[in-house]
């Protein structure tokens, strides 16, 4: 068997193995959100009319859902690296083991350290803890996120002396000083990007299917082969999520999944080097951050709305369209910029 071939076993291997056990614990998971009275809240009419309206049918489904993806992550991470050393070297079975301090300690770290923290605000918003009992405030988690985002940028900038930043088509540029708040825009925009999106059934985990599906071809072209292994495993965890969360959903994926997805995925763009590249493979993310930010600035600007509600998605839902066709659609945009960035990835590949 050659070496392509062995690892792309690994990969088919280890996200079928995630598959299969996030989908056995799932109704254990549901069962316990629910004893817990782990529901999702929903903003009033006050605060939100449009989107209290269209929404009231979902308070009250148990939320917290991205628990599913990270904890089958880090599980199977810490399983297979310990029963490593348990198998013969060079056997099939030793090879399983895909966490390494190269290539998927720093992101699978980052994946639980903001899953703790999304959990945190989760549980907050679920029990009306915080001003408004909205859980924790917006300035709050992007000052936790950003310092999540900087130990990221350290282990880069100061502990790997790497400050390189690849423009596809253009070739490498040594930034310096300025790779870290450069590091910091892109972990910490697309946390809140992915965020937005999660707002419909199904919708982010779609989304964050076909960008961890993308990078999962990107790391293993790049001969990242743990790294492929790892967004394979997310990409197994998100399907046996998204088989619960279709609409009508039985659980939401939280900010626990949303927010710490969001890191992770910026972390692996800049681990590949691929930074301009995550915006075409994300379209949906960048496009639903945008509509709120030209909301806002719409609203001061002009003292009235641009869309009847934001994100996109919601002003979708308020001109009438069905959430499962808007997801559909959003999943189908999803596909195709995930494709087209994998396609630009090649290509400047090719060229250089």
């Amino acid at each position: 068997m050659t070496l392509e071939s062995l690892e792309i076993t690994r990969v088919l291997v280890l996200t079928f193995i995630a598959f299969l056990l996030a989908i056995a614990w799932t109704p254990y998971l549901i069962r316990i959100l629910k004893k817990f009275k782990m529901g999702k809240s929903i903003r009033t009419e006050k605060e939100a009319p449009i989107f209290a309206k269209l929404h009231a049918k979902k308070a009250g489904i148990p939320t917290m859902g991205g628990l599913l993806i990270w904890i089958t992550v880090l599980f199977l991470a810490v399983v297979f690296y310990y029963a490593f050393s348990a198998f013969p070297e060079g056997s099939f079975w030793a090879q399983l083991n895909f966490l390494s301090r190269g290539e998927t300690l720093l992101p699978l770290g980052a994946l639980v350290a903001s899953a703790i923290v999304g959990f945190v605000d989760d549980y907050f918003n679920v029990k009306g803890i915080g001003k408004g009992g909205g859980g924790l405030r917006v300035r709050h988690r992007l000052f936790i996120y950003t310092a999540i985002a900087l130990v990221g940028a350290y282990w880069f900038h100061i502990k790997l002396d790497w400050d390189l930043l690849h423009i596809p088509f253009l070739g490498d540029y040594n930034i310096g000083f300025w790779y870290l708040p450069f590091f910091l825009l892109v972990i910490v925009s697309t946390a809140f990007s992915v965020n937005e999106s999660d707002g419909l059934d199904g919708l982010a985990g779609g989304a964050l299917m076909t960008s961890f599906g993308a990078y999962v071809l990107i790391a293993f072209a790049q001969g990242r082969y743990d790294l492929a292994v790892f967004c394979g495993v997310i990409l197994g965890a998100l399907l046996a999520f998204l088989w619960f969360n279709i609409h009508p959903a039985q659980f939401i994926m939280g900010d626990t999944g949303a927010m710490s997805l969001g890191v992770t995925l910026g972390i692996v763009a800049m681990l590949t080097n691929t930074a301009f590249i995550l915006p075409i493979i994300g379209m949906i993310f960048v496009l639903e951050s945008l509509s709120v930010l030209f909301q806002i600035f719409w609203r001061r600007v002009f003292h009235k709305k641009l869309f009847l509600s934001a994100p996109f998605h919601h002003h979708l839902e308020a001109i009438g369209w069905p959430e499962s066709k808007i997801v559909m659609r959003l999943w189908v945009v999803s596909i195709v910029s995930a494709a087209l960035g994998v396609a630009v990835f090649l290509m400047d590949v090719l060229v250089s």
